[in-house]
């Protein structure tokens, strides 16, 4: 495709997405749970969890072409819209069942839940069983699909411990935030976002990403960041700074951090060596205090 040229859906792939995330292997004829969880694992480590096009002069649109393009061609990631909105497309397109959801992401600032469409997660149907999918979320994120058929805790290869539960708000995802696994309806379950079973589409999330580019209550557009998930723990860039995750074997902490400092002129050269990530324009670093909302839901 030659530069400039607008791609079409018909050059949509999924064998090269799947070349893309690290999935080698030829492409599964039958959508089965196996399957699920070896893509939704290699999409996280493979494709960021990132920010940048906000902060080097871009604009995010959801029209899945552009962000095939993004993503596959160009060898970048993107936040909630993009990630889960490209991962429905290649789910869909390998015969699974996918139903996109509205969900709704607790501040850490006021403990509060964000508006509808705040976050877009997945939920595949498959043999009669629904699972939450979701390659968007950043370092709170799962590696594999968490079922929504039980409220009992899930735990994630010794890196993670999570559960789904009902009120009258509707499904609620938490996160165990102890040192270790043990009793577990104390207070160290972390509500980390609600969201209900009711079907959406791409474009019901629109006024959302906006906001997110714009908001100074939005962790996007106050910080330049980028994040992904690696062996043994998850390396995660913000403004001036290099984090490196290791996480714990057992338990449900969330893992030995370490960090560098960076001068601006570094950070180009991180990216790509990094992250695999090369941006069209300069980037602009940027980690400034998050203002909290006024509105709350």
């Amino acid at each position: 495709m030659k530069k400039g040229q607008r791609m079409s859906a018909a050059e949509m792939d999924v064998d090269k997405y799947l070349l893309r995330i690290g999935h080698v292997a030829a492409r599964p004829s039958v959508p089965t749970l196996d399957v699920l969880c070896r893509v939704h694992s290699c999409h996280l480590r493979s494709v960021p969890f990132e920010n940048l096009t906000i902060h080097s002069g871009g604009h995010l649109r959801l029209d899945l072409h552009i962000l095939y393009n993004k993503i596959v061609n160009q060898h970048r990631g993107g936040f909630c819209f993009e990630n889960n909105g490209l991962f429905s497309w290649l789910l869909s397109e390998m015969g699974f069942e996918v139903t996109l959801l509205s969900g709704q992401v607790r501040n850490s600032i006021t403990c509060q839940y964000g508006p509808p469409f705040d976050h877009l997660i997945l939920m595949v149907s498959l043999e009669g069983h629904r699972w939450l999918c979701d390659v968007g979320f950043g370092g709170s994120g799962f590696h594999f699909p968490v079922s929504l058929e039980t409220s009992e805790p899930q735990k994630q290869q010794g890196h993670g411990l999570y559960r789904v539960t009902k009120d009258e708000g509707g499904m609620h995802f938490l996160q165990w935030k102890g040192d270790e696994f043990g009793e577990t309806d104390g207070v160290e379950w972390t509500d980390l976002y609600k969201f209900m079973l009711e079907a959406r589409c791409r474009e019901d999330f629109v006024e959302m990403c906006d906001y997110h580019q714009s908001s100074a209550s939005s962790i996007f557009f106050c910080k330049s960041l980028c994040s992904v998930l690696r062996p043994g723990g998850r390396l995660t860039y913000i403004g001036y700074r290099l984090i490196t995750t290791t996480f714990p074997t057992e338990g449900g902490g969330g893992g030995i951090k370490t960090t560098r400092e960076l001068k601006e002129e570094e950070i180009p050269a991180i990216l790509e060596e990094t992250f695999g990530v090369v941006l069209p324009s300069p980037l602009i670093p940027k980690d400034e205090e998050i203002t909290p909302p006024t509105i709350m839901y």
